[in-house]
């Protein structure tokens, strides 16, 4: 079949062969069909959709356009984690040396933020010298010395993709729940993991705003990372408020870095946990959950999670030194308080408000060339739930002016709801799907 058929066939809701989509995948890798044509097939996916074998087939099909790390031992101990993203959300900071720690290798591709949600990469880059840039070897080499490297992905990785989801951005095809899999299950697998762990978001500051939506994802992205004879399971967690005390690229890390210290938020805790053992369970270093999280805290109690990340950023060629005191830390040139003007509860956070306003504060890229500020952002001091006096403060602000401050208290007033009854506290873990 041409291309035309092809994606007449997909626009009638028909369900294509693999070599269908490999043929088409490849001629528009090769240039030879124009981007009008994959604008069409991608419309034609958004509308009509692909069942489980055929998002498999496109997924392997991305995958094969690219490079791929290959591990030679044969066990299942390579095993990454994949967050569909929110706000606040540093959990692949700590996540990937405390796994490590406990004998997981770890091989984690990551992405800058883009939207409202923040970026694994910008945030590390906040530390002086810090490479995301590694080569394929130095990354295969990295996991296999260190046991965690946390890079981004390199233009000979997965290109179909790359070309595709540029495509999707400007299509309004982002939300097809089959080309999200194939572009997040095609750059995954070619870091070499046996296993992945999802840590699917949902609520207002979530891609899936409802339990049903991510459970759909969630489904999606196990049913085909089996087909293609990977171990996966899913978590679907809450992201009704920020993951953690702060939202912002050095306030995130600092976070992450007094987490592995010893200083814990409890919902940050409580994801970092059963992510953790969940990817334990699944390199089948452990076998039951309750073990697995007494081997995890171990780890982050004895210090051994904390020397893992300095082993990955010395790897990396990043300085820490600047965060050896706190007098020594880079900060914002405004940092002002949000004070509650009433009295009550803490109802509910409009979240996905909250990682555009950090945007707008130039902590987030408008577009993908954008430059960001990482010093600007929020640190927290109230949850959900959480009794609130007139005049108490509800959260630190970090700004580059005077101005922006201003804006962004104002605005954090909006954002966050007091109401003057206690609310509901929203799970921390919803589902867990294998």
């Amino acid at each position: 079949m041409n291309a035309v058929e092809i994606i007449a066939k997909k626009r009638d809701g028909g369900k294509l062969s693999r070599g269908e989509i490999g043929v088409f995948i490849n001629l528009y890798v090769s240039g030879k069909i124009p981007d009008y044509q994959m604008s069409a097939f991608l419309m034609a996916v958004f509308f009509r959709g692909m069942d489980f074998e055929e998002t498999g087939w496109l997924t392997e099909i991305m995958l094969d356009s690219g490079e791929k790390v290959t591990f030679q031992k044969p066990d299942n101990i390579y095993v990454d984690k994949h967050s569909t993203g929110g706000v606040g959300d540093k959990v692949s900071l700590i996540l990937a040396p405390l796994a490590a720690s406990c004998g997981i290798k770890v091989p984690m591709l990551s992405g800058r933020g883009l939207g409202y949600t923040g970026g694994t990469l910008d945030k590390l880059e906040s530390i002086p010298g810090f490479r995301t840039d590694l080569s394929l070897k130095e990354f295969q080499d990295g996991v296999e010395r260190v046991g965690c490297v946390i890079s981004g992905q390199t233009a000979s990785i997965a290109p179909a993709d790359r070309l595709m989801y540029a495509l999707r951005d400007v299509t309004g095809t982002v939300e097809s729940i089959p080309l999200i899999c194939g572009s997040i299950l095609s750059k995954k697998f070619a870091a070499g993991p046996r296993g992945i762990v999802f840590d699917v978001k949902c609520g207002n500051g979530a891609f899936m705003k409802n339990e049903v939506s991510a459970e759909v994802l969630a489904e999606n992205l196990i049913a085909v990372g089996k087909g293609m004879g990977r171990k996966v399971t899913a978590l679907i967690t809450d992201m009704n408020q920020p993951l953690g005390e702060t939202v912002g690229n050095l306030l995130e890390l600092v976070e992450a870095m007094d987490f592995l210290k010893g200083k814990q938020a409890p919902d940050l805790y409580g994801i970092i946990l059963e992510l953790s053992a969940e990817m334990l369970i699944v390199s089948g270093l452990r076998s039951d959950y309750d073990e697995a999280k007494i081997l995890i805290k171990s780890k982050l109690e004895d210090g051994s999670a904390w020397s893992k990340f300095e082993e990955m950023v010395s790897y990396q060629r990043g300085d820490l030194s600047i965060f050896a005191k706190t007098s020594d830390l880079p900060q914002a040139a405004i940092v002002d308080t949000c004070k509650s003007s009433r009295s009550g509860w803490l109802t509910g956070m409009a979240t996905e408000e909250i990682g555009r306003l950090i945007v707008e504060l130039g902590g987030g890229r408008k577009t993908k060339e954008s430059g960001i500020d990482r010093l600007v952002g929020f640190k927290f001091f109230k949850k959900i739930g959480d009794e609130i006096k007139s005049g108490e403060p509800l959260a630190e602000v970090h700004a580059g002016t005077r101005e922006q401050a201003g804006m962004a208290i104002d605005r954090l007033k909006s954002i966050i709801t007091i109401g003057p009854e206690p609310p509901e506290i929203p799970a921390l873990i919803y589902r867990r799907l294998s």
